[in-house]
């Protein structure tokens, strides 16, 4: 069963715009399958499939020639070389839309696009299934806490318990995994990723000396979820080097696994926290990787807090990516520990975000607000069924409504 995504619309934007649309995200999470949906009739070729993967890499010009625009091409990383070629091609006409690609390391990836089509790519970063596509309900809008737009989400959101949430974030996100009737073996999925991971992306991206090292960084990053970014705690977990931490943590953002969140510390550089804080972008494989057999065990466990609030960082992420939008957010504290969870950075004021795995909010969950001068209007995501107004610019927000 295919599920509606937020993205189509953008992609179908972008390729009356431009003429090469490129979709980025992490593996699974339905980059051709997005594609696929947004054009039934386009023609379709994968670069996973060895032979065109070497047609297209030693004769990239023939690999055009026997694959005709308008063209959807998956895993373009594993052939940087036909960008160049790609170019020469839609350069021969005016027509947009010729060539949709995915790719799933970013860092290489935007590297290589930037060089060879500039001027001539639009980009949309994919996640996983977000909360309104799993409810069947894409939103169209990037999450800002405007009382215009908590307005419309309460017309629309479906209300959710504790105890669905955390099933939804012990499953995680990706399509596989919510998309079929049929049962899946959740921890065979997880396991097979992991490993394809390991064995394929990262030996593309980057000569990884002991892969059982590295999976056990992996695991390390993923209790750490929430948590401010140390290199040297994660250098001594696994007994590596910090600049072996630092490499190897740039793998797994490249490859769209980690999310590092910047610290806001415009012009006041001296009294700020410097170091990001490290989310996974997918909880179901963050809590794979930490050893939680169950939602209701971790509900009740000592990273219910830090789940819940990866996952809605996860799921603000998405409102903005899928609409195909940067988001400028950031995270705040100072040397006198006052600490915002999240600062949305819109049209020169700084939204303040708190977020609180409670169904009962109050104005002292507030108290660090005022550290800001002159804020945007503000809100606390929790576990309420609908909204309520804590002060004339704050509301509490159900998690739904983002």
């Amino acid at each position: 069963m295919y599920i509606n995504r937020t993205a189509e619309s953008v992609i179908k934007k972008l390729s009356k715009q431009f003429k090469v649309v490129l979709v980025t995200g992490a593996r699974q999470v339905g980059k051709s399958t997005l594609l696929k949906h947004c054009d039934k009739n386009r023609n379709y070729v994968s670069l996973d499939d060895l032979s065109e993967r070497e047609l297209a890499i030693n004769e990239p010009k023939l690999f055009l020639e026997n694959h005709k625009a308008p063209l959807i091409i998956d895993e373009i990383q594993y052939a940087p070389q036909l960008l160049s070629y790609i170019k020469l091609e839609v350069d021969k006409s005016d027509k947009t839309g010729q060539y949709w690609l995915t790719g799933s390391q970013q860092f290489h990836l935007m590297k290589n696009v930037s060089e060879s089509l500039a001027g001539r790519v639009g980009i949309i970063d994919l996640m996983g299934l977000s909360l309104t596509e799993l409810s069947q309900k894409p939103n169209n809008k990037p999450f800002l806490p405007s009382l215009e737009y908590v307005e419309e989400r309460r017309k629309i959101s479906k209300k959710y318990t504790t105890s669905e949430i955390f099933k939804i974030i012990f499953n995680g996100s990706f399509p596989a995994l919510n998309a079929n009737n049929e049962y899946q073996d959740r921890n065979a999925f997880y396991s097979a990723y992991i490993r394809t991971y390991i064995e394929r992306d990262i030996r593309d991206l980057t000569s990884v000396s002991n892969e059982m090292k590295f999976l056990n960084f992996i695991r390390v990053v993923a209790a750490r979820t929430g948590q401010v970014l140390k290199y040297s705690e994660l250098a001594n977990e696994v007994d590596i080097s910090e600049p072996t931490a630092k490499t190897w943590l740039s793998i797994l953002v490249s490859s769209n696994i980690v999310y590092l969140l910047e610290p806001y510390y415009h012009n006041i550089t001296k009294r700020m926290t410097k170091m990001p804080k490290i989310y996974f972008l997918d909880t179901g494989l963050c809590a794979y990787l930490t050893g939680w057999s169950s939602p209701e065990v971790i509900e009740k466990g000592a990273m219910n807090g830090a789940f819940f609030e990866t996952f809605v960082i996860s799921e603000i992420l998405k409102s903005y990516r899928h609409n195909g939008e940067r988001p400028f957010i950031y995270w705040y504290r100072d040397t006198q520990q006052k600490e915002i969870d999240l600062l949305i950075e819109r049209d020169g004021k700084l939204h303040p975000i708190e977020i609180k795995l409670t169904s009962n909010p109050n104005k002292s969950m507030l108290k660090h607000f005022k550290v800001l001068d002159n804020p945007g209007y503000g809100c606390l995501i929790c576990m309420r069924e609908t909204d309520i107004p804590l002060t004339e610019e704050v509301t509490a927000i159900p998690i739904s409504y983002i």
